[in-house]
């Protein structure tokens, strides 16, 4: 999955030396873009191949004096992968240079940017190779509404999502009116919508509540995947079959669940530490660290083979390494699971007493005094070496 940021920069949103402008420079701490940024992007990038996002702007006077409705927040051309950053720390970054090297002005525009997303789904040669998300980051004051719909229904038919997070105060009814959620979106020449493919969330009635925020984003994606597949006729892939000689033939998707990693959390500085994500959230009231919908962490494979002969783990269990971030994982193949945390072997219990050891012999004294002895090697728990037997007694 391939993911395209645009992000409102026109003068409704406030002028940036303003305490109350949705893009205020803070120098504590976040904005209000930054924060969607942060919270939506974590979500996103997890789906992304290879946690790139395409970013631009629109709405805002450049350098040149040029107002632009469509440029790269890298400062790149427009031409195709020039406006992509790594991760959310390059979004981030991205967004500051731009935030300090461009007016905000307008107005706000939304079909442009449709557009270009539109021309990216162009490079996916075969059909259902790759899809598309576009991201609009917005205060919702749309000036081209009629513009913006055509745009969507010429797009409805594209491997193509469109996700608008409204920031802000505004009530969104625009907003909501593309969703087309109550009435499926028609062009001004009549044209109706092929297939839903836009979702609205208001960032500011989720921004305390991160599962919920990563629900509401996620929630329509897999539907509009799955009927841009449909109208495509592709036709999903059969399950990968593993063999292991510890439990037969299994689905590889069926035998192994994954525990979450767990989080860490960055905090509001000039820098963004996406390996302590957690701390950033509970500072910015988001409550915990949202996780995309069943993929918390990359599943690592199955084994093909059964566990090495020897291994200081307890029987049944092997250690490999996610392929995605070299972190250690436990295969237990006896109950067919994954888990991060080591596991350690029981401790081994104390070896059975000795049976009693009894001799034939004539007369009763050595194999009285055998016998004794091997009743209290068993009360102790050890072995017990006599220093002298007495002479057995003949008779």
């Amino acid at each position: 999955m391939h993911v395209v940021v645009a992000i409102d920069f026109t003068a409704s949103n406030g002028p940036v030396n303003n305490p109350k402008s949705l893009h205020y420079k803070n120098p504590t701490g976040w904005n209000s873009y930054q924060q969607a940024l942060i919270s939506v992007g974590e979500i996103l990038e997890k789906y992304s191949n290879d946690r790139m996002f395409e970013a631009y702007g629109f709405g805002a006077k450049l350098p040149n004096g040029q107002v632009s409705h469509c440029f790269a927040l890298n400062g790149q051309t427009n031409s195709d992968g020039a406006a992509k950053v790594h991760g959310v720390q390059g979004l981030l970054d991205a967004y500051s240079h731009c935030l300090t090297n461009v007016e905000l002005y307008g107005p706000t525009n939304f079909a442009p940017m449709i557009q270009r997303a539109h021309e990216c789904t162009n490079r996916i040669r075969v059909p259902g190779s790759g899809y598309y998300v576009l991201l609009i980051i917005t205060d919702g004051e749309i000036t081209d509404m009629d513009a913006t719909v055509n745009a969507i229904v010429d797009a409805s038919d594209k491997a193509l999502s469109i996700v608008i997070v409204g920031v802000g105060p505004e009530n969104f009814v625009k907003m909501k009116e593309l969703d087309g959620d109550d009435q499926a979106l028609t062009s001004a020449n009549g044209r109706r919508v092929q297939r839903d493919i836009v979702q609205f969330v208001s960032f500011r009635d989720l921004k305390n509540n991160g599962p919920l925020l990563a629900k509401e984003v996620l929630y329509e994606i897999p539907d509009q995947l799955t009927s841009y597949m449909k109208s495509k006729n592709v036709k999903p892939l059969p399950k990968p079959k593993v063999s292991s000689n510890w439990f037969g033939e299994v689905g590889a998707s069926d035998s192994f669940r994954v525990p979450s990693q767990g989080g860490g959390g960055i905090q509001p500085s000039s820098s963004y530490r996406p390996s302590d994500p957690s701390a950033q959230f509970a500072s910015m009231g988001l409550g915990s660290m949202p996780a995309a919908p069943g993929m918390q962490s990359h599943a690592p494979p199955p084994p093909d083979l059964p566990p090495p002969p020897y291994s200081d783990l307890p029987d049944g269990w092997e250690e490999k390494k996610d392929a995605n971030t070299g972190r250690a994982y436990f295969v237990n193949h006896r109950t067919k699971s994954t888990q991060w945390e080591r596991p350690t072997a029981p401790s081994a219990p104390p070896p059975p007493p000795p049976p009693p050891v009894l001799l034939a012999v004539r007369g009763r004294g050595l194999a009285h005094s055998l016998l004794r002895l091997s009743e209290e090697r068993r009360l102790l728990g050890r072995s017990v070496v006599p220093s002298r037997l007495a002479a057995p007694e003949l008779g």
